[in-house]
């Protein structure tokens, strides 16, 4: 199933390359260096009490935001599978030492909250999620931010 997957994921891919070239001739390029600043993401893997837990932050485009200037996206796999019912709570403890705190709401196999996360250095990205036996999980990864 992983490489079916993995075969569907990189043709939609391909396919968004492809796309992508044909429109690159039409691009107005004078924004190319924000444009590569921009796209920088973060994404880190945490086991956390025998799930993977992955961690993601992008910057929000304008419209995309979901409460603050980034988008902290959470995935949640066990034994390779996502784990889709689950209720999850994410915080962020900030550089200056304040902290937030958001439910995640569920987008497809991710939960996703914004946080504003402009501020110059290292943030403590947390989770608390409860799976459908009960039991509460808690863990976190540091997301540096320029």
């Amino acid at each position: 199933m992983k490489n079916l997957t993995f075969v569907i994921l990189s043709s939609v891919a391909i396919a968004g390359y492809a796309e992508m070239d044909q429109n690159h001739a039409t691009m107005d390029h004078s924004d190319h260096d924000t444009m590569a600043a921009q796209s920088k993401m973060f994404l880190e893997k945490k086991e956390i009490d025998g799930h993977t837990v992955s961690f993601h932050v992008m910057e929000a485009n304008q419209g995309m935001q979901h409460g603050g200037s980034h988008n902290l996206m959470i995935k949640v796999e066990k034994k390779g599978q996502t784990m889709s019912n689950i209720v999850a709570n994410s915080k962020v403890v900030f550089p200056n030492g304040e902290e937030d705190s958001k439910m995640l709401m569920k987008m497809g196999d991710w939960y996703m909250t914004g946080y504003d996360l402009n501020q110059s250095g290292k943030h403590q990205l947390m989770v608390l999620f409860k799976t459908s036996d009960g039991q509460k999980h808690f863990g976190g990864v540091h997301y540096m931010a320029k």
